[in-house]
């Protein structure tokens, strides 16, 4: 495999799969691919839009996915690992003050400087080391979203996985997806109900920097 003859860490892919391969029935809606996200273009460093993950998160997101089937839901992705590009991307939208064409959708109460100061984006992303995923439920029954009392990326307190703001049943279906991903092995995250990151993660000091490709991952 050509991978194994890259001699810079962050370009190399070989401890990644791609994760519709080793998640059977996983649905992905990779934002960063699109324009619908909080900057409003394609993110550098997204050239397919798929989920790619280090084999060990994968392997407990299958363990997720497989007790989640069983009670009548399929996983959905938003994003997983992120290229290190991407996140430099981010860093300088938010240095352009005037550039706030999705703040109505995504950062309504807040300014570009608070939605770093308060976390919700970061200057160097778990995203980058291989090992975070952003994810909902899909209902099987039904086929639609599972209601979360709130949108991926809406940079507000009502994304805290503990805000009380919202109905019974919404929290409860928060906290039912947070013991289900802490139980197969995953920490979360305590401003972002979507996100998750292996516990033990195999490259805990590695920012990794090839692209969101499925031809880069197999070549």
């Amino acid at each position: 495999m050509a991978n194994t003859c890259i001699n810079d860490p962050a370009m190399d892919p070989s401890g990644f799969v791609l994760l519709a391969d080793f998640v059977p029935g996983i649905v992905q809606e990779i934002r960063y691919y699109s324009t619908y996200n909080f900057i409003g273009e394609r993110i550098d460093g997204y050239e397919e839009p798929v989920a790619l993950l280090t084999i060990e998160a994968a392997r407990a997101l299958k363990s997720a996915a497989n007790e989640l089937n069983v009670m009548g839901y399929r996983i959905k992705v938003f994003d997983a690992y992120r290229p290190a590009t991407a996140v430099k991307q981010f860093i300088l939208w938010g240095i352009e003050d005037e550039d706030v064409r999705m703040k109505p959708y995504f950062y309504p109460e807040l300014t570009k400087a608070e939605v770093f100061e308060r976390g919700y984006i970061a200057k160097r992303s778990s995203h980058s080391r291989g090992s975070a995923i952003d994810l909902t439920l899909i209902d099987m029954k039904s086929g639609k979203e599972v209601d979360m009392g709130g949108p991926f990326d809406l940079f507000s307190e009502v994304s805290h996985p503990d805000y009380r703001g919202i109905t019974d049943e919404q929290y409860a279906n928060r906290m039912m997806l947070q013991k289900v991903m802490v139980r197969n092995g995953f920490d979360t995250l305590d401003c972002e109900w979507w996100h998750f990151v292996l516990h033990g993660e195999p490259y805990p000091n590695t920012y990794f920097e090839f692209p969101v490709s499925a031809a880069y991952l197999r070549r």
